[in-house]
Formats: C-alpha cells, structure tokens, sequence
C-alpha cells in the first residue's frame, strides 16, 4: 500500500468518527431540548416552600385539564320521535338530550352556542350525528333553547355531576316550569 493510499484511508476513518460524533452530539442536544420542554410544560407536582424570612406563599391548586369539542351541531326531531336510542329508551324531541359519536351514554355535557352565548346541559342518549362535519345533534329542545334553528357552531364540555356549580344548574334545569297553581310549596293550588 503506498504512502498516498494510507493517508486517504486515514482521512476517510476520521471523517466517519467526525460524523458519528456529530450525530451523538446533535442527540444528546435534541433530549436534553426534549427534557427541557417537558419540564418547562409541566405543572410542579408539589408547591415551592417559602425562604426563610418570607412570607409564605399559599398553595395553589392543580390546573385542571377538562374536555371540551368545538364545531357544528345540528337537530333531530320529528321521524326520529319514538324510536330507540342507542341506550335503549325512546327518544322524545321534547327532551333535553343529544347524540355524540364518543362520549359515553348517559354522561352530561354544556352545550353553547357560540353565536348567542346560550348554554344548555344536555344528556347524551343516542349515537352520531352520522353526518362527518357535525360534531353533535341535539335533541328539538336543546336546539330551540340554544336558538339554533338548522345548523350552530357550540362548544360541548364534559360535565361532571360532583361539580356543586354543576349539579345546581343542571338542578334549576330540569325543575318543571309551570303556573303557580303547580308548585309543590302551595299544596298543588289549594
């Protein structure tokens, strides 16, 4: 082997070696960016103790994360009155319900109407819509409360019936409304 073909040789090796330590640099550089991120995004698990000398700071809750869906909304009624739902009651248009491809059956969601700012809590009760560009079909009743006549953009949000906020609207909204002469508190108009 001549003098020239050696020195080729080495030069080709020390290249490979420069460009596998680059490669290990350029990695350790993208998890070590990586582990950045993560702990910069992340809430701290516990809260920060005060210095001594300070006063002490007050422990802030959690943020918590809660679901919610944006998009169109359409209703069903009329044909669809009567019939099973996919949790095997009837449907009544006059209820206030809906149907939504995921959210489990009988879970409770808001439902606003990004338009007009009107919400409703509704129960999910049926699948769909079936149409892909809808995000949920309320029953005639929510629609007509979120004054939605054929479509309406909303926002669905999950609600969770320990919320006390929660329950006490969902509460004021399902008591019946009705002349004076049917409430419970004058004895049923005696």
């Amino acid at each position: 082997m001549s003098i020239l073909n050696s020195s080729k040789l080495r030069h080709r090796i020390s290249s490979e070696g420069n460009l596998s330590r680059k490669r290990t640099r350029v990695s350790l550089l993208a998890v070590a960016l990586g582990l950045t991120a993560t702990v910069v995004a992340s809430p701290p698990s516990a809260p920060v103790a005060a210095k001594p000398g300070t006063p002490s700071a007050k422990p802030t809750a959690s943020p918590k994360h809660h679901w919610f869906e944006i998009g169109k909304a359409s209703w069903y009624g009329g044909s669809f009155n009567g019939r099973k739902t996919a949790d095997g009651e009837r449907f009544d248009m006059n209820a206030l319900t809906c149907a939504h491809r995921s959210l489990p059956l009988g879970s409770w969601v808001r439902v606003t109407n990004l338009h007009n700012k009107k919400a409703v809590l509704l129960r999910v009760n049926d699948r769909g819509p079936m149409a892909e560009s809808l995000i949920v079909d309320l029953s005639y009743a929510a629609a007509q409360k979120l004054g939605i006549n054929g479509l309406g953009s909303v926002k669905i949000e999950k609600v969770s019936l320990n919320d006390e906020k929660m329950a006490e609207a969902l509460e004021a909204s399902l008591k019946p409304i009705g002349p004076p002469e049917w409430s419970m508190a004058k004895g049923l108009g005696r």
